[in-house]
């Protein structure tokens, strides 16, 4: 508390010494406005002025390089400051007791030796200020740049003042040599100002840095008009480049203040480089040949007037020819070859553009991911060339469908992103997405081929300040992942329940709290009615969404590793139900949970902790997770069988694996999937493919087991075709423990 009340005191004199420098400098700047007082009262009164801002600079900068929230090589940089704000100070205080005090008018007088001491500390300060890591061909460039700004600010010197001072014949050696080491003293701090705006500063000087280079903009303002008065009939205290001097020596203030400020929420500033820092250069040698231009125009077209324009116009060109071929590089740089749009690292620029404005009222920003679907059967089957056509033709068929300010890119491959700004509202992204979907399913003609693609897209909105691109491209990815499972050619809005970090983080809880419930449905023998096994499905007990069907999250568990704490549960909580039915219970195991080699270990375990027997489990296994069948699954598998439980295929007919898969295989029974018992009531081309299946199993000595039974038509088809059990809604749905309990008295007393 006590270091919270210093900081904030050290403030408090600091912001009170800031607002009395502004107060002081407007004050005095209506004065001399009015025209108030006689010259010698305006001389006083400037002089005066100018120590109370020397003080305050020069005590705010020792602040600043006493501040320990401050790196330590910002700190060093603004001792060195420090010092030359000192300079300063004793040469306005001289100058102020020289002048009013002492009524000394002489030339060179003590407080010009402070002065030109000012200049090469201020140098070395402002050199100091650490800068971002630079290669060396950016030094080269840097130093290149510098140099220019240095020729041209030179010729400008020249002309103005060290030209005339050194061909003036009424002073001695040693005045003009003092005399021409003020404006050479500007030109190093003009070297030293266009360093610090070429170079990327790092962050915890970058703002304090830019005023202080208008500081000493405002000084060599302030010293050229001195010197080029002094050569014109003299100069007096209180004329008006003391409004420069003056207007220099607050942004000083400002400077030092901003320093010690600027570390308090260094944090939230991103970096920076100076607006415009780049055209500096280019400045200078427009005012440089402007110069020329008017002292070819002064001493006539010949010798030298044909030359300078000549010149001037060849330079001019050569600048053009530069500018165009930095905006040709920088087009190449940021643009997709193939497709002309921006590329990804453009498209991370404006993203970081957009997310860096504050959010607006009623207006929303929206950013699309689109991935092509059946891109690669395209590019492989036809070629690269018919695949580049179809990228080239979604890019023409993106730009088509938004505005001309939004922005279109491709990120790489078949994925493109399309940013949207200054929405309406949330309907007109969405509407942007449709159009897109409609005009994406246009095919592509490629030669004598019709190419037809679709594509997913996913849509994220920025709804807080803190969602940087970064973020809103991994929700888009999230959303677009959304439309493809739920079957391509769509778009999806990203919502945070569909992001897989945190629904994996709401299931693995949800598992851990008791979230998940287990339904059972029974199988049936179709010879007689007799349940011969009951299936345990697994749902989640979502508390915003309800009860989720395992659709909803079982391959987001696949895909997070959450199978596996999520499979030991189901296991565990069957095999303690399973102790009270009249038979065996089935489980369905996954390709993930297949692929365990503790999952024998976690087997036996689980029927030892539960006490049922071995021979009453019953593990399902779909046709997709027993390829390939590699000799470690098979000798997983085989495990699974030397411990008594039962292996049953799930889901067949629907995969790749065949017939002659399962009789390499230690299972004892296979379930054939719901689509194809679907129309063997009325279908005869479905009777028949069923019903060779069966017999297939029952030569493989195989039981054969028909999922999604739906009517009684469909149960009589079965069991004329031999079909040992069936499974389903006309037999019994799948029911929560207690009520299952129900119907099993219910089902055994009738069979009894």
């Amino acid at each position: 508390m006590e270091a919270r009340a210093e900081g904030r005191d050290t403030r408090d004199w600091g912001s009170a010494v800031t607002n009395t420098s502004i107060v002081l400098v407007g004050a005095y700047f209506v004065w001399y406005a009015a025209g108030w007082g006689s010259e010698w009262t305006r001389t006083v009164v400037t002089d005066i002025v100018y120590v109370p801002l020397a003080l305050a600079f020069t005590a705010l900068a020792a602040r600043a390089a006493c501040y320990r929230r401050l790196d330590r090589a910002v700190r060093r940089a603004w001792w060195v400051i420090t010092a030359g704000f000192a300079c300063q100070l004793v040469a306005h205080t001289s100058w102020l007791i020289e002048e009013t005090v002492l009524h000394r008018d002489v030339y060179p007088a003590f407080a010009d030796y402070w002065f030109l001491a000012f200049v090469p500390v201020m140098f070395a300060g402002l050199l100091t200020l650490p800068g971002a890591n630079r290669r060396q061909r950016d030094h080269i460039r840097l130093t290149l740049d510098v140099l220019t700004v240095g020729a041209g600010t030179f010729m400008v010197f020249w002309y103005l003042v060290l030209g005339p001072v050194i061909a003036a014949n009424d002073s001695s050696l040693g005045t003009k040599l003092l005399t021409v080491a003020f404006p050479v003293g500007d030109l190093v701090l003009v070297l030293a100002v266009s360093t610090v705006a070429l170079r990327r500063a790092t962050r915890s000087v970058q703002g304090p840095a830019t005023v202080l280079a208008c500081a000493i903009v405002m000084f060599v303002i302030a010293d050229i008009s001195y010197v080029y008065i002094q050569l014109h009939g003299g100069f007096t205290g209180g004329d008006w480049p003391d409004m420069f001097w003056l207007a220099g020596c607050l942004l000083l203030v400002l400077a030092a203040d901003r320093q010690y400020r600027w570390a308090e929420n260094l944090q939230i500033r991103k970096e920076r480089r100076l607006v415009g820092a780049h055209l500096i250069p280019y400045g200078a040698i427009v005012v440089a040949y402007g110069l020329l231009g008017v002292v070819a125009g002064a001493e006539g077209a010949y010798p030298f007037g044909g030359m300078v324009v000549g010149s001037i116009a060849l330079t001019g060109l050569v600048l053009l020819r530069q500018v165009y071929a930095l905006k040709e590089n920088q087009e190449l740089a940021v643009t997709d070859p193939l497709t002309g749009l921006a590329n990804r690292s453009l498209v991370n620029d404006r993203l970081a553009a957009v997310t860096a404005q504050p959010i607006r009222a009623h207006r929303r920003t929206a950013v699309l991911l689109i991935d092509l679907d059946r891109f690669k059967p395209i590019n492989d089957g036809y070629g690269h060339e018919a695949g580049d056509a179809v990228l080239v033709a979604v890019g023409a068929a993106l730009l088509s469908c938004v505005r001309r300010k939004d922005t279109v890119g491709r990120l790489g491959g078949d994925e493109f992103a399309v940013i949207l700004e200054d929405l309406p509202d949330q309907a007109a992204a969405e509407t942007t997405a449709q159009r897109i979907l409609e005009a994406l399913r246009l095919p592509v003609l490629f030669g004598a081929h019709l190419l037809g693609v679709e594509a997913s897209i996913g849509v994220a909105f920025r709804n807080t300040p803190t969602a940087d691109g970064d973020t809103l491209l991994h929700q888009a990815d999230v959303a677009m992942y959304t439309a493809k499972r739920a079957g391509r050619g769509r778009y999806a809005v990203y919502a945070p329940e569909l992001d897989g970090s945190t629904r994996d983080a709401g299931l693995r809880r949800a598992i851990e709290t008791g979230r998940m419930v287990l339904h059972y449905q029974p199988e049936f023998a179709l010879a007689d009615g007799r349940i011969t096994r009951i299936e345990a499905l697994v749902r989640w007990d979502h508390p915003t969404h309800g009860l989720l069907m395992p659709e909803d999250f079982i391959d987001l568990a696949d895909e997070t590793g959450a199978i596996t704490q999520l499979g030991e549960w189901v296991l565990r909580r069957a095999c303690r139900d399973a102790r009270h039915f009249p038979c065996g219970v089935a489980i369905n195991v996954s390709k993930r949970q297949l692929a365990q080699p503790d999952l024998v270990a976690s087997v036996r375990r689980v029927l030892h902790d539960t006490g049922l027997p071995a021979s009453r489990l019953t593990l399902e296994v779909t046709e997709t997770a027993l390829l390939p069948a590699d000799d470690q699954l098979h000798a997983r598998l085989n495990d699974l069988r030397a411990l008594g439980v039962s292996l049953t295929v799930d889901d067949f007919g629907v995969g790749d694996a065949a017939l002659n898969v399962l009789r390499r295989l230690p299972v004892s029974a296979f379930k054939i999937h719901g689509s194809l018992t679907a129309g063997v009531h009325a279908d005869i081309s479905a009777r028949a493919l069923v019903a060779a299946l069966v017999d297939a199993g029952h030569a493989l000595g195989l039981e054969v087991v028909a999922e999604a039974t739906e009517n009684a038509e469909q149960v009589a088809a079965l069991r004329t075709m031999g079909c040992d059990r069936a499974q389903g809604f006309q037999l019994c749905p799948p029911l929560p423990h207690a009520e299952l309990e129900e119907r099993l008295a219910t089902l055994l007393s009738a069979q009894s």
